[in-house]
């Protein structure tokens, strides 16, 4: 069956025909966040042996080794970010070698939020399981025993990825409210602020130009300049977004909140023109098989 993976690729019996750019705007920011994410920061983790998530859309594990962790835990929302770390410790402690890694070589395509409503609370439940992952591994943290684990990741995830939405909005505050009471130079604070948009649009375009160097998958000119396009945009709005719904994800887990929320799925469309060749394949392939049953076989010569 053919299928259409609205808008971003159409799926032919399960394998991915034609790559197309996302129309939107929110899909393309996360495109450009995912390869960011992935391109730069995963092989980074996956070089030192530290990486303390494998996403739950593309993950292969060594079965054995999940039975003896337990499985996928059912008190969190971040399972499969917690079964990374859990496999982390119950490696380390057993003082065994091995290896967990982000191959970049290997992708799928996956459904991304479309709306704003989805995407926050996506964030802010992946926030909660960050958060979750942390606190059940705790013994980890700053602990020798598990490496750079311990001594590297785990600080890394809670001061940055589980603290940094609240520094973060603190600093735009602080910012903000610097300004109005006159206590920095403006002139300076547009310098300091068009630094910081040009060191994080640097990083977004050294993505950008690995995925185009290495793998290609966007072949198309006009979408790699939208690609950069929003390089530029993405600090303007879309990361003090994200901290936003990260910092609500923060706070829901204070108050107790354990729920997945409500995914809202678009699906798959079904793409007539592919589905017509491959129908026509089916009739050849079934004839040519009739053909070679009704043929006589020649006969084996001694």
């Amino acid at each position: 069956m053919a299928l259409s993976c609205r808008p971003t690729a159409v799926c032919f019996k399960g394998s991915a025909q034609e790559l197309r750019f996302p129309e939107k705007i929110l899909p393309r920011m996360q495109l450009l966040e995912y390869l960011r994410a992935f391109l730069i920061g995963r092989i980074a983790w996956s070089q030192l042996n530290a990486l303390l998530i494998i996403s739950g859309a593309f993950g292969l594990f060594d079965k054995k080794t999940v039975l003896k962790c337990g499985g996928y835990r059912v008190d969190t929302v971040g399972e499969d970010m917690e079964l990374v770390v859990r496999m982390h410790r119950l490696l380390r402690e057993e003082g065994r070698p091995y290896s967990i890694r982000f191959v970049p070589e290997a992708f799928c395509w996956t459904e991304v939020p479309e709306t704003v409503s989805v995407l926050s609370r996506q964030r802010a439940r992946w926030q909660r399981g960050l958060i979750d992952s942390l606190r059940f591994h705790r013994k980890m943290f700053l602990n020798p025993r598990y490496g750079k684990v311990g001594l590297l990741s785990s600080p890394y995830f809670l001061f940055v990825e589980a603290l940094g939405p609240v520094i973060e909005l603190l600093r735009y505050v602080a910012v903000i409210a610097s300004l109005a009471f006159g206590w920095i130079n403006w002139l300076l604070a547009v310098l300091f602020a068009n630094a910081a948009v040009l060191l994080g649009t640097a990083v977004s375009l050294a993505a950008i130009r690995l995925e185009e160097d290495l793998y290609f998958r966007y072949p198309d000119a006009v979408a790699t300049l939208k690609l950069i396009w929003c390089a530029r945009l993405d600090n303007v709005w879309y990361r003090p977004l994200t901290a936003l719904w990260r910092l609500t994800g923060l706070l829901q887990y204070l108050r107790g909140t354990k729920t997945w929320g409500h995914m809202e799925r678009r699906g798959f469309g079904e793409v007539e023109h592919l589905k017509q060749n491959f129908s026509r394949s089916e009739r050849e392939n079934q004839g040519n098989s009739k053909k070679k049953e009704a043929s006589p076989r020649k006969p084996l010569s001694s």
